[in-house]
């Protein structure tokens, strides 16, 4: 059973995730709030596997929160589920640490399958969130690669990973076995010295957008 949390202030929209998620045998909503004070709070202390975090909340941001609960827990999965489709925030929310990022006008079924997506070790986005984020770096600097010493293949690969695509879609993508991707995924935390996905995709997307501003984790 997959523990979720959710941070939303819109009591409405809070309460229809629960019941979605309830209403799946996979999954379990152990804790929800409205705000990120209340968050930090909590989610430490029950240290759910995802939490679906609005980026516009009353007081303190769900993207400064996303950073706080990364630096207190970094194994928990975040999902960003908002109603802003800027360019600048869904990096932010990358690089506080989320690793998904999806519309609030997604649909139950879209909702429930990025939450077993970021449980297998994919980064989820709507379709149209994942083209914003494939047009604002459409040419890859050729100075992580280069760097780094990845080959053409597991460039091709990071670059995939980037879009949100799953290891099977990567494999079908590029016509390699589903192990092979693991292979490469590997060899590519080691050159890029990154614990994971999350890591690497953070920084392919600030190679890219050196513009984009870091986010600071207050402390805790």
């Amino acid at each position: 059973m997959n523990k979720v949390a959710i941070v939303e202030d819109n009591a409405v929209m809070r309460k229809s995730f629960r019941q979605w998620i309830d209403a799946s045998p996979d999954f379990r909503c152990v804790f929800a709030c409205a705000t990120a004070e209340e968050a930090l709070a909590e989610i430490p202390r029950l240290k759910p596997d995802v939490v679906l975090m609005d980026i516009n909340l009353p007081g303190e941001s769900g993207i400064a929160c996303t950073a706080r609960l990364k630096e207190a827990l970094p194994e928990i999965q975040v999902i960003m589920v908002t109603v802003y489709r800027n360019q600048e925030l869904i990096f932010q929310a990358l690089q506080a640490g989320a690793c998904g990022y999806l519309l609030k006008r997604s649909s139950p079924e879209e909702l429930l399958k990025a939450i077993a997506e970021v449980r297998a070790g994919g980064a989820p986005m709507t379709s149209e969130i994942a083209r914003r984020v494939v047009e604002a770096f459409q040419k890859k600097p050729a100075s992580l690669t280069s760097a780094e010493g990845l080959t053409q293949r597991e460039s091709e690969i990071l670059a995939l990973l980037s879009e949100g695509l799953s290891n099977k879609e990567i494999a079908d993508r590029v016509a390699i076995s589903y192990d092979t991707v693991r292979a490469h995924l590997r060899h590519i935390y080691e050159k890029l010295h990154v614990r994971g996905r999350t890591e690497a995709v953070k920084m392919y997307l600030n190679a890219s957008n050196p513009s984009v501003p870091a986010i600071s984790a207050p402390s805790l």
